[in-house]
């Protein structure tokens, strides 16, 4: 501009602009000021080149206090000197005052140049505002500035980081001239919108046109490859990139990315071989690519070793993203040892100050159970971000810790002001029972007010709420009331929030009502979840008609679906259909075994399960050391029962407390209840289900009393009875004969310890009575029932009958099982019996008879003996 030209021709304002220049250069905040003065000394700071310098000087120097001053002072301001001054606002992450004096700027009449709109542009690019953006596109269209190629690549970044890629194309089909940041900008914002086919079109496109990209093309165009698994177009880039020479260092980014591509594709042995042999030169982020690699492919072995290598290289050390990988790594496969190890080099490295690594060392913390060290950290971070709160909230509720959750995050609340999504999400799934319910309403008013309902993953977390909670009404309005209800997660979110609630029929339904929508399609977590209802409902037919419906499309060969398939058939008692999927699955996995021999057992054919367990051909997990025990227990096999003890401990898995309930069983129904007393005794954790176990054992072998005791010390130590518990202490007192004590817990089962009672329950008690020859007692019991009796409940009151040979008695209930159970031949032998008992000849001949002419015989009972 002429009014910098005239001044510039002063020798000593070249010396002061040239001092400003190398202070600057230097970092010197020092020599920054004493240039300032020599300008006010010779009365230089009208000239613009020097003020202008001097502004940026100062911001580099992030001494933003100086530099809106010496703007101030600057009487007659260009341009220039108002760009500078936005930049340096920019640069020091003060985008609001930036853009307050831009709009200052245009309202003083100024003016402004295609360099202001790209300066401000890029500030919209980084704070992700879309409609101030698209203002900024039309100014520069009203002034024909849109001819300048470097405010149009601005506007194409512009468009494709705020999510607008069809604008950002547009603007790039318009551009004549495309230089090499016109063609990153397009390939980087595919890539960004999760468009990785048009990043390699474009890619083609400039390859056709004879130019040959740069690295940050390539990169991209290698990141596209990586995405789609593409591992032709992968291979042919590489050689693109060995024709380039990418080995060298201004091209180790290329390098990168096809490390990345590799391991992505699963060619992990090309991966090393780029790192190891084609590779000159490693950055930080070679290394990190490594690492991130092998934990990717589940290699955390390799990955450490790597890190440790890493550490011994004297040119690089690890940084904040090389911890942050590893200590992902620690989260997903719990290992709490070498997070402690990661967490001392942090401290060691002096990296504790980064919020990022102190939230993600609270995650892997929570994540592995150590509450009390996450709390630590939390209560130690002096700066804590809505992150902090989130991981803390959410870390509370994954451990059981509902009420810890809750009382967080109304203290997140006083503190902090914003409340997002993710808090949300964090703190949802604590309120996970009805006694929560009140709390998640509130949560549910917050998010309304706060104008996230139409986020689904905050809706899908509400009505997961609701079902969980038993409000189905609440969950299913949400479902249907919103606009939401045609994607198919909502549904699925409903469907297995039923499924594991114990909803079926409610499942069941909801899966009908969504294939009634013509625009939404199941999936394999969809019919997972209805097939758990068929099978928890043992609705046999409804199964296979599942089944049937999963042939149809390519989910009937998902290995999640056979498996729950094999589960459903194996509750609907069809051990052959269920082997016949199994034998049927191409990728079996250890899920696969364990649902069979699962289902085996279940359906007492304990014999296979066992032959099944000798075939495995994978290294078997806690799942299928609480099946095979089962199994054991089943048939009395303590041979094998203490082979797998015995493999539990050089596992590590005997603090696990179903396993240890699971012993307890084999070891109580193989006759050593000595040894079974040994292992509760020796259980680290006495869970509910090693309890039951324990009073189940002491029942069998006719120790009713013990029972009890061990009952009661069960509910002194705070742990709530269950169903199962009183099935097996009222099964106890029936052994023992404790009638009076076994009915008394049986009439206080809801009141006291809030327990309804059940069939299982009922059955318990009548067999009790009808053992003691209460047979009336029993027989007025069942009458007044409230639901109708399952015939089960009747059988054991015949048994009962037949043992006393109380034939008036048992004559009534048998009429009444032949109507329930016509096909049940015990129910006919039973009064057969009774009548040869009391001298009856003619009633048990016609008997027998019957039996003959309906073909129905009875099932041959056997004992099993272990030999050898």
């Amino acid at each position: 501009m002429a009014d910098r030209e005239w001044r510039s021709r002063d020798g000593r304002f070249h010396r002061v602009l040239g001092f400003v220049k190398t202070s600057t250069m230097r970092g010197d905040k020092e020599g920054v000021s004493i240039a300032h003065c020599s300008a006010l000394k010779i009365g230089a700071l009208a000239h613009l080149p020097i003020a202008t310098s001097l502004l940026m000087a100062y911001s580099g120097a992030a001494d933003l206090t100086a530099s809106r001053a010496l703007f101030d002072e600057i009487p007659d301001k260009d341009v220039i000197t108002w760009n500078a001054m936005i930049t340096s606002l920019a640069d020091n992450q003060c985008s609001g005052q930036a853009l307050d004096l831009f709009v200052e700027m245009m309202e003083g009449g100024s003016g402004f140049e295609s360099t202001t709109l790209l300066i401000v542009s890029s500030i919209f690019t980084r704070t992700n505002q879309f409609i101030q953006g698209r203002i900024i596109h039309s100014l520069s269209m009203k002034s024909g500035m849109l001819s300048d190629n470097s405010l149009c690549n601005a506007l194409i970044n512009m468009y494709a980081k705020c999510g607008d890629l069809s604008s950002s194309e547009s603007i790039f089909a318009g551009v004549s001239c495309r230089d090499d940041i016109a063609w990153n900008s397009i390939l980087s914002g595919c890539l960004h919108n999760s468009n990785p086919k048009r990043c390699l079109h474009y890619f083609r496109e400039r390859a056709l046109s004879d130019k040959m990209g740069d690295s940050i093309s390539l990169s991209s165009a290698i990141s596209a490859a990586a995405s789609l698994g593409e591992l032709s177009c992968g291979s042919t880039l590489h050689g693109l990139a060995i024709k380039i020479g990418y080995n060298k260092s201004p091209r180790i980014s290329v390098a990168n990315s096809l490390i990345a591509f590799y391991f992505q594709c699963g060619h992990i042995e090309d991966a090393k071989a780029i790192f190891r042999g084609a590779m000159t030169l490693h950055d930080v982020i070679s290394w990190n690519t490594m690492i991130d690699g092998y934990a990717s492919n589940g290699m955390i072995v390799e990955a450490f070793d790597l890190l440790h290598e890493m550490q011994l290289t004297v040119s690089i050390q690890p940084d904040s993203v090389t911890l942050l990988t590893l200590i992902s790594v620690c989260a997903d496969a719990m290992l709490l040892t070498e997070g402690k190890t990661l967490h001392g080099s942090i401290i060691h490295r002096g990296m504790g100050l980064d919020p990022r690594v102190m939230n993600s060392l609270m995650d892997m913390y929570m994540r592995c159970g150590a509450v009390r060290k996450a709390e630590i950290l939390f209560d130690s971070t002096a700066e804590r971000d809505l992150i902090s709160w989130n991981t803390m909230i959410s870390g509370y509720s994954q451990n059981g810790l509902s009420e810890k959750a809750q009382s967080l995050f109304k203290e997140m609340l006083l503190w902090c002001s914003g409340c997002s999504v993710p808090t949300l999400l964090a703190i949802l799934p604590s309120c996970n029972s009805p006694e929560y319910l009140r709390f998640g309403e509130s949560i549910h008013c917050l998010q309304l007010k706060l104008g996230f309902s139409h986020q689904v993953f905050a809706l899908n977390s509400v009505m997961y709420m609701y079902v969980v909670n038993g409000d189905i009404r609440a969950a299913w309005k949400l479902l249907t009331t919103h606009s939401f209800h045609e994607d198919l997660t909502c549904w699925n979110t409903f469907i297995a929030g039923c499924s594991k609630s114990g909803f079926f029929w409610e499942a069941l339904e909801a899966f009908n009502r969504m294939r009634d929508k013509h625009n939404v399609s199941f999936d394999s977590i969809t019919i997972v979840n209805v097939l758990s209802a068929c099978g928890n409902l043992e609705l046999f037919l409804e199964g296979r008609l599942i089944h049937g419906l999963a042939l149809k499309t390519p989910i009937g060969s998902d290995t999640r679906v056979c498996n729950a398939l094999i589960t459903m058939y194996g509750r609907c008692t069809d051990i052959a259909s269920a082997r016949l999927v199994f034998s049927a699955i191409s990728n079996s996995n250890l899920c696969s075994w364990n649902c069979l021999i699962s289902a085996l057992c279940q359906n007492r054919a304990a014999k296979e399960a066992v032959e099944l367990f000798g075939h495995l051909g994978f290294e078997y997990d806690e799942i299928t050391v609480v099946n095979i025990l089962s199994a054991c227990t089943q048939l009395g096999i303590m041979r094998l029962g203490t082979q797998i003890h015995s493999r539990v401990f050089r596992l590590g898995f005997h603090e696990n407390s179903f396993i240890s309930a699971a012993l307890v069983d084999m070891y109580s129904n193989c006759g050593r209840l000595d040894v079974a007393l040994q292992v509760f005794r020796n259980s680290p954790e006495h869970s509910i289900a090693a309890w039951n176990s324990m009073i189940s054992a002491h029942g069998h072998h006719g120790d009713g009393m013990k029972a009890l005791k061990l009952f009661e010390k069960m509910c002194e130590s705070g742990i709530r009875a269950t169903k199962t518990t009183f099935v097996s202490l009222l099964s106890a007192c029936t052994h023992a004969g404790l009638v009076k004590e076994g009915l008394w817990y049986y009439e206080h089962m809801e009141d006291k310890y809030g327990v309804e009672p059940v069939t299982e329950h009922h059955l318990c008690v009548v067999d009790m009575l009808g053992r003691s020859g209460k047979l009336f007692e029993a027989y007025e019991l069942i009458k007044k029932m409230k639901t109708q009796p399952k015939p089960g409940i009747w059988g054991a009151l015949l048994s009962s009958c037949n043992y006393h040979g109380n034939i008036e008695i048992g004559r009534e209930v048998a009429e009444l099982l032949f109507e329930l159970e016509p096909e049940n031949s015990g129910y006919y032998i039973a009064l057969s019996n009774m009548y040869t008992a009391a001298g009856e000849w003619i009633d048990a001949v016609k008997l027998r008879k019957l039996i003959q002419e309906k073909g129905l015989r009875k099932p041959i009972g056997y004992s099993l003996v272990e030999i050898g």
